[in-house]
């Protein structure tokens, strides 16, 4: 597999472990240094797109931001089992809008 076609997530177990099934890379974590060893790991690895929980991600806002501007990887955030924050569809919302310049998601909101 070419190295930009590498797809990891990372999260709790429960919340990544079936993606495995799909063919994903997964990355258990258990721990917030644990999270960012493992994300900094994906990221000089070649991974084209790390799925992250949401509730990670809230917990390695700085450590994402630094990849925001970059091309790859595509950090994207998932709903984990404890439910949806929203934070994952707002990130997708102000990518967007800043890639097109409006919000073409959401305008009839």
């Amino acid at each position: 597999m070419d190295d930009d076609n590498k797809i990891a997530v990372i999260g709790d177990y429960d919340s990544i472990y079936g993606f495995a099934a799909l063919g994903l890379s997964t990355f258990p974590v258990e721990g917030e240094e644990d999270a960012a060893r493992i994300l900094r790991n994906l990221t000089s690895s070649g991974y084209g797109i790390i799925y992250i929980t949401e509730e990670l991600a809230a917990i390695l806002k700085k450590q994402i931001e630094k990849y925001k501007e970059s091309m790859t990887p595509a950090i994207i955030q998932i709903p984990g089992v404890k439910g949806n924050t929203g934070d994952g569809i707002m990130a997708v919302r102000r990518s967007v809008e800043q890639a097109v310049g409006s919000d073409i998601l959401f305008s009839g909101n």
